[in-house]
């Protein structure tokens, strides 16, 4: 005798009468998206200030890999210099932006990417961060990562083959004045970007504005985790040294 099948038990009132005010809803976010509402303010220099000490660590953690290398066979630097920095920026994009949307230097200003695209309209300042999807961190990687490796890749082997001393009509020196071209209008675009950036304070760079990925916040109590008594310090010293030397070449 065949086993009676499992009854469900019957669905609450409420769920036919949910399922019939969705499409209004979607109606009343689709609209409440487009009106107008007070923007986000991200302080400009926190964002600067966030690429600058990223680009310190870097630059430690280059001098130390150098360091290191030159101790085994300072030869593997010459040849496979663009290989070594884009192994190293890859460990730190894994590590920092692919982890936690947000690089050590912007953790160190109380800053976070979110992904802006769904924070549009009545959306942008509400209190919840939209995270980053999988494919703007993985497109991000390869735009700044492989983009940057294989730009220095490229122009290390042409400037090493000579492209730019062939004939006009040679394809390599077409190649060679189509990347020299494209650098300018990428430097040109940058500059604007930039500008815009001044303006408004969204999308520090470029691939942030094509990723949709911004700068905000991490905890919206806290502004900024960098002390500013390290600089104060550094700026008293100056200014006691600057009036001593005065003083020495004055007195005599």
């Amino acid at each position: 005798m065949p086993a009676p099948s499992p009854v469900q038990p019957p669905l609450p009132e409420w769920t036919s009468q949910w399922q019939q005010v969705q499409p209004t809803l979607r109606t009343i976010r689709r609209s409440m998206a487009s009106l107008r509402t007070s923007s986000l303010k991200v302080m400009r220099v926190s964002q600067l200030d966030s690429d600058i000490l990223d680009i310190e660590l870097f630059d430690i953690l280059k001098d130390q890999l150098w360091k290191s290398l030159s101790m085994f066979k300072p030869t593997i630097k010459e040849a496979f210099e663009p290989e070594l920095l884009g192994l190293l920026n890859l460990v730190l994009f894994k590590l920092s932006i692919y982890d936690s949307s947000a690089s050590y230097g912007a953790q160190l200003q109380n800053l976070k990417y979110r992904n802006e695209w769904k924070h549009r309209g009545f959306l942008e300042s509400i209190a919840k961060d939209a995270p980053l999807s999988k494919t703007q961190k993985m497109m991000y990687g390869l735009l700044t990562v492989g983009g940057q490796y294989a730009w220095s890749r490229a122009n290390r082997y042409i400037t090493e083959q000579g492209w730019g001393e062939l004939d006009q009509d040679d394809t390599r020196n077409k190649v060679y004045r189509f990347l020299q071209a494209g650098e300018k209008y990428w430097k040109a675009f940058t500059l604007l970007n930039f500008l815009v950036f001044l303006y408004n304070g969204r999308f520090r760079t470029l691939i942030d504005r094509f990723l949709g990925m911004r700068l905000v916040y991490a905890k919206k109590s806290l502004n900024r985790q960098v002390s500013f008594e390290f600089l104060n310090r550094q700026m008293v010293w100056h200014a006691f040294t600057v009036r001593w030397l005065l003083k020495n070449i004055w007195g005599k």
